[in-house]
């Protein structure tokens, strides 16, 4: 019986399929496993944001009242998304650019406030209890900042300051995760602005690591990383969980790393979710005589009718 939690409603359907994401009576493939404990809760969350492109030369020519219509216009960048996320378990977010991914990001890691529904990270609701659920996540974007003058080893510290972690046990740590991710000693005490954009965002996501948050946010963590560093990085990701219960929330472009690390994965389309499965099973949904063994990328293509890169445009936040 194929167990694939299938989305795909014309807009007129909204409410009926946000009722179906959160339904009781939903394949049991949409849930986290049963009788785990729950990390995370989406519960029809929703997010708008203004869009007012092109705005200042309209008015310029003259076109005041196109402006102000399309001024007065909004994207939904997440639209009454639902799904719950075990603890200790990999779950990954598909979806071109614009789409929501790094948008719903950003409502679970307090950065952005929902305009509706509610998130709860271990029963702590991200508004309501900021400051307790920072204490509990970490995230790692692909635009990753820090203090380009100093050494990986000296923003890491600073990281570690933040979080209350005792210099000493912070130093031993901070090398250890360095050097499992590949930086030999040389890179970990020269300045930032030397290193690579890749090296930067092992840096990057070895401050993520130093915390040992019980939710991790990986907004596509190994983009600009080589083959290798990949492969370093993925280990780790399963390293902390199978050691640390981690649970990771994952965004990528790259099918293989979802394939090969994720427990479950959704694939998000105009601000919501078109599929939800573990690979194995959205993979099983277009398999047929003439298509044997369909990889996650045939199933992405078939749901959204285009490629990862093809979005139109970068989410709104």
């Amino acid at each position: 019986m194929n167990e694939t939690l299938i989305l795909r409603t014309p807009a007129a359907d909204e409410m009926a399929a946000s009722t179906v994401v959160a339904s009781a009576r939903a394949p049991a493939a949409m849930g986290p496993p049963a009788g785990a404990p729950l990390a995370l809760e989406v519960d029809r969350a929703r997010k708008v944001f203004a869009k007012r492109p092109g705005l200042a030369a309209r008015l310029r020519a003259g076109r005041r009242g196109a402006a102000r219509a399309e001024a007065a216009r909004a994207v939904v960048a997440v639209d009454d998304v639902s799904f719950a996320v075990a603890q200790g378990e990999i779950f990954g977010l598909l979806g071109p650019n614009g789409t929501g991914k790094s948008t719903l990001i950003r409502l679970m890691s307090t950065l952005l406030i929902p305009d509706g529904g509610a998130i709860r990270v271990f029963g702590r609701d991200v508004v309501r209890d900021e400051m307790t659920v920072k204490r509990m996540i970490n995230r790692v974007s692909v635009e990753a900042s820090f203090f380009k003058k100093l050494t990986p080893m000296e923003n890491l510290q600073y990281a570690a300051r933040l979080y209350r972690i005792e210099p000493g046990a912070a130093h031993d740590r901070i090398v250890a995760i360095l050097r499992r991710l590949g930086l030999d000693d040389r890179a970990i005490f020269a300045p930032m602005e030397d290193m690579s954009r890749g090296m930067q965002q092992k840096v990057a996501i070895a401050r993520a690591f130093l915390t040992s948050p019980v939710i991790l946010l990986l907004d596509e963590p190994t983009t600009g990383l080589d083959p290798h560093s990949k492969r370093d990085v993925q280990a780790f990701v399963r390293e902390m969980r199978d050691t640390h219960a981690t649970t990771v929330i994952l965004t990528t472009h790259d099918m293989y790393e979802a394939d090969a690390l994720c427990d479950r994965v959704a694939i998000i389309d105009g601000g919501r979710f078109v599929a939800l499965d573990t690979p194995a099973g959205l993979k099983r949904t277009i398999a047929g005589p003439d298509r044997s063994a369909p990889t996650l990328e045939d199933v992405f293509l078939a749901l959204t009718g285009r490629a990862l890169e093809e979005g139109a445009a970068p989410d709104p936040s």
